[in-house]
C-alpha cells in the first residue's frame, strides 16, 4: 500500500546511533550508525552534545533514498538530566541515566510521593541539584531528554512521547499526563527555595503514540546539512524502553520484553498495580500510556565486551585475528558446553553503579573456589549469566507480586547469536523467550514502526491492532522454553551471587 514510501527510525544508544529505514510491508531496507562513548567527567557520566549532530548525520548517510521518508521518530536512552535555559543553551553538562548520584533526591521523593522515583530519573536529578546548590537550578527554563533534545532541535516541538515522559516524572496513566497531585507536592516541597518556576512548566509535553508531533523545519534540516527535506511529519520521541516494546509486539498485558546491550531492562505490561513500592520497580508506560513494570540494570554486556577483546588480542598472538561476529558466536556457543552452574565460577559485571542491588558505584570481579571447574566454557557462561542475573533479582519481585508474563520477547545485542541468550533468560525469568528476526537492531526498528503508526493507522486503529495485524503477523521468529537442568543451574548460580555481592560492596569500598 506504500511501495514507494519509506519510514525512518533514529536512536542515540549508549554505544552507537542508529538510523533505520522501513518499507511499506514494515521491511528495513537500509541503515547507518555512528558509533560513540560516554566519558566519566568531573565525576560525570555525560555525552558531549556536538557529537550528538556529527553522530546522526554519519548514520543518517547510511540511509538510502532519503527523499522517499515520509515519516519519522527520534528515540533515545531514557532517563538523565538536560538542563537549558529560555534560549536552549545547555546549563550543566548532560546527565546520563549511568549516574547514580541522586541517591538523596531520589529516597526523599520516593517518600513524599508515595511511588518509586529511580536516581536515574530527570525529576531526581532536578531535586538533587537543588539540595546541593547548584547555581545553574534558578537559570532553568526546560529539561528534557536526549530524545526530547533532538526532536526539539528538529522541529521546534518541546513534547515528548508519554512513555518518554514516564521516565521523567511519575504519568497519570487514567488521564495520560503527569501526576498533577504529585506536581503539586514537588512544588511544595520546593517552596522555601523561592525559584522563578513550576515544574510543570519545565517539563516538556506529553504525546501519544499516533499523535501530530511537528515536522522537520528548515532549521532542523540545516543542522543536518541537509540530509533530510524539510517537512517531514515526526511521530512523539520515544525512549529505548518504549522503541523496544514496539520493536518486540509487547505493548499489551501480560506481555513483556528484555533489552539487553550496555544496560539490559525488562517490560512488562501490567494488569493490576503491584501492591506496594519496590524501590528495584521502575513504573512506566507503553507508548500508548498503560502502567509497565520496569526492571532497569546498569550493566550488561560492557564487561563482557571487554573480556572478548582480551580474548581476540590472545588470538592476534598466533596470527590469527577473528571477525568480532564470528568471536562473539564462538564463545557464546562454547558457553553451552558448561556446567549448568558454571562450574562455580562467579562474574560480577559490574561497570557503574546498580540501582537494583543498591550499590552506588562498581568493579568488575571474576572469582572462584579452588575446587572450581575453570574452563573457557563455565567462564563464559558465567559471563553470560551475570549479564542477567541483577535482572532475575526484579523479576523475581515481580513474580512474587504475582504479576503474570505469558512471553518475553528478547532484543539488543545479547540476542544475536541465535538461541543461548534466549536460553539463559527463558532459565533466570521462567518464561518462554522469542527472538524476531530484528533482535540485533529493535530500537531504530521500533522507532520507525512509530513513525509509520504515525502516518499508515487507520481511522481508530490502536497502536497494539497495528502492531500485531499488519507488522508481526507471521513473522519469523524463534522461541525458547525454560528448561530444568538450566533453571536449576541458574538458581544455584544467584544464591552464590547474592554472596559475591558482598565481596563486591568491599571492593568498591577499597578499591
Amino acid at each position: 500500500m506504500h511501495e514507494s514510501k519509506t519510514v525512518l527510525g533514529v536512536e542515540l544508544g549508549s554505544t552507537r546511533i542508529k538510523a533505520t529505514a522501513i518499507d511499506g510491508n514494515h521491511a528495513p531496507v537500509s541503515s547507518g550508525d555512528y558509533t560513540w562513548a560516554s566519558s566519566y567527567e568531573n565525576g560525570i557520566w555525560t555525552y558531549h552534545l556536538d557529537e550528538v549532530w556529527t553522530g546522526l548525520k554519519a548514520a543518517l548517510s547510511g540511509i538510502e533514498n532519503r527523499e522517499m521518508i515520509s515519516a519519522m521518530g527520534v528515540s533515545a536512552m531514557m532517563h538523565g538530566y538536560l538542563a537549558f535555559d529560555e534560549n536552549w543553551h545547555l546549563l550543566t553538562p548532560f546527565r546520563t541515566w549511568q549516574n547514580t548520584i541522586t541517591a538523596q533526591a531520589a529516597a526523599k521523593l520516593t517518600d513524599l510521593f508515595g511511588f518509586n522515583i529511580p536516581q536515574r530519573w530527570s525529576v531526581a536529578h532536578l531535586y538533587q541539584a537543588i539540595l546541593n546548590g547548584e547555581p545553574h537550578v534558578s537559570r532553568i527554563a526546560h529539561i528534557t531528554t536526549l530524545a526530547g533534545y533532538v526532536h526539539y532541535m528538529l522541529t521546534g516541538v518541546n513534547a515528548v512521547g508519554v512513555g518518554e515522559a514516564s521516565g521523567m516524572f511519575p504519568i497519570d496513566s487514567e488521564n495520560l499526563c503527569y501526576n498533577k497531585q504529585m506536581l503539586e507536592k514537588f512544588n511544595g516541597l520546593v517552596a522555601d527555595q523561592a525559584l522563578p518556576w513550576t515544574l510543570e512548566a519545565l517539563l516538556p509535553g506529553v504525546l501519544l503514540a499516533g499523535d501530530d508531533a511537528g515536522t522537520l523545519t528548515e532549521n532542523g534540516a540545516a543542522m543536518l546539512d541537509g540530509l533530510l527535506a524539510p517537512g517531514i511529519p515526526f511521530a512523539p520521541a520515544e525512549g529505548d524502553a518504549g522503541t523496544g516494546m514496539t520493536a518486540t509486539n509487547a505493548v499489551a498485558l501480560r506481555t513483556g520484553n528484555v533489552s539487553a546491550g550496555t544496560s539490559i531492562f525488562s517490560m512488562v505490561v501490567l494488569e493490576r498495580p503491584l501492591k506496594r513500592i519496590h524501590e528495584e520497580i521502575d513504573l512506566v508506560t507503553t507508548p500508548t500510556g498503560l502502567p509497565v513494570a520496569m526492571v532497569h540494570c546498569n550493566n550488561c554486556t560492557n564487561d563482557t565486551n571487554a573480556w572478548a577483546n582480551v580474548l581476540a588480542e590472545t588470538a592476534e598472538l598466533f596470527g590469527t585475528k577473528p571477525a568480532p561476529g564470528d568471536l562473539y558466536t564462538k564463545l557464546y556457543e562454547k558457553s553451552l558446553e558448561g556446567d549448568p552452574d558454571c562450574g562455580g565460577v562467579l562474574v560480577c559485571n559490574y561497570l557503574a553503579g546498580e540501582g537494583v542491588t543498591h550499590m552506588d558505584a562498581g568493579r568488575p570481579l571474576v572469582i572462584r573456589r579452588p575446587d572450581s571447574r575453570f574452563t573457557l566454557a563455565n567462564f563464559f557462561r558465567a559471563q553470560l549469566y551475570s549479564t542477567m542475573a541483577t535482572l532475575k533479582t526484579g523479576m523475581d519481585i515481580l513474580a512474587e507480586e504475582g504479576v503474570a508474563v505469558d512471553s518475553l520477547t528478547g532484543h539488543g545485542g545479547l540476542f544475536k547469536t541465535p538461541l543461548v541468550g534466549q536460553k539463559y533468560l527463558a532459565a533466570a525469568c521462567a518464561a518462554p523467550v522469542t527472538c524476531m528476526e530484528n533482535a540485533g537492531e529493535g530500537g531504530p526498528y521500533g522507532m520507525a514502526l512509530l513513525a509509520a503508526y504515525r502516518v499508515w493507522k487507520s481511522e481508530g486503529e490502536t497502536l497494539e491492532d497495528y502492531l500485531s495485524s499488519r507488522v508481526f503477523a507471521g513473522t519469523a521468529g524463534s522461541t525458547v522454553q525454560p528448561d530444568g537442568e538450566t533453571a536449576a543451574g541458574f538458581a544455584a548460580y544467584m544464591a552464590r551471587y547474592k554472596a559475591l555481592l558482598e565481596v563486591e560492596r568491599t571492593a568498591v569500598e577499597v578499591l
